[in-house]
């Protein structure tokens, strides 16, 4: 499967890994519920459900338990602000989410504080456990190679269960190249359970395709799990059911 995974089974497979999302700045408990009906398909169900913390309550009472509600922390901006991380981690704990998305303080770690971003990464690990954690590191913004390596690197470290690409909030989302380097990292670890996510722009099957292989070549087919691998979208579970239902895929959108 690694070379070249056909576009059925690259359907198939973002599925199962899509974190289905809306964090529009206008949600209302109408769209959470029209979300929550969309994350249960004709063709099974999404790996997750991810919201703002103040929907948490309501898609957990609306989804069955096999679905995760994921939440986001200290989302969009990416602050050096330990409080409101906390804060919102302490939010999505108690309305009973399964999953937390933090931003990494991205801009702090462009400015040369990269053991202050540790020790934010390593308080908002202990607040959300037993909850899996995803760090968003905000690759576009980050830009070069260096600099999201090291944020991976501090990511893993601090016990991230997935490294995420972006907030979907930048002009530059996820990216093939910012993908190669973030996988190289997590194969490089050694950690046999850290995960990756792509967030952002990922709006086809097609371009749903070209990452899961770089997925499979970089840490293998058996990395092409919800446990291992998540796709952050709104749009793409449309072109996912148009092609499990026979239809072509929508064109490619993706930065390459």
């Amino acid at each position: 499967m690694t070379n070249d995974i056909s576009l059925t089974d690259a359907a198939r497979l973002a599925l199962q890994c899509l974190d289905l999302t809306s964090l529009n700045d206008g949600d209302t408990p109408a769209d959470i519920e029209a979300l929550c009906r969309r994350a249960q398909s004709p063709f099974g169900p999404v790996a997750a459900v991810c919201v703002w913390p103040r929907f948490v309550a309501q898609a957990r009472s609306l989804l069955p338990a096999g679905i995760p509600v994921a939440a986001v922390a200290n989302f969009p901006a990416g602050e050096l602000n330990l409080a409101l991380a906390l804060a919102d981690v302490q939010a999505i704990v108690q309305a009973g989410g399964n999953e937390v998305d933090v931003v990494l303080p991205y801009r702090a770690l462009m400015a040369g504080q990269g053991a202050t971003c540790a020790g934010f990464l390593a308080r908002v690990r202990a607040a959300s456990r037993p909850l899996a954690l995803k760090v968003i590191i905000e690759s576009g913004v980050l830009a070069t190679p260096q600099l999201i390596a090291q944020a991976t690197q501090l990511a893993l470290a601090a016990g991230a269960d997935f490294v995420k690409t972006s907030t979907g909030k930048t002009p530059v989302s996820a990216t093939l190249d910012a993908a190669t380097v973030m996988l190289g990292e997590i194969a490089a670890s050694g950690l046999a359970t850290a995960g990756f996510k792509a967030s952002g722009g990922i709006r086809s099957v097609q371009d749903a395709k070209v990452y899961l292989e770089l997925v499979a070549s970089t840490l293998g087919d058996a990395a092409l799990t919800a446990q291992r691998f998540r796709f952050g979208a709104s749009g793409l579970l449309n072109d996912i059911e148009a092609v499990l239902g026979g239809q072509a895929s929508a064109p490619t959108h993706s930065a390459y």
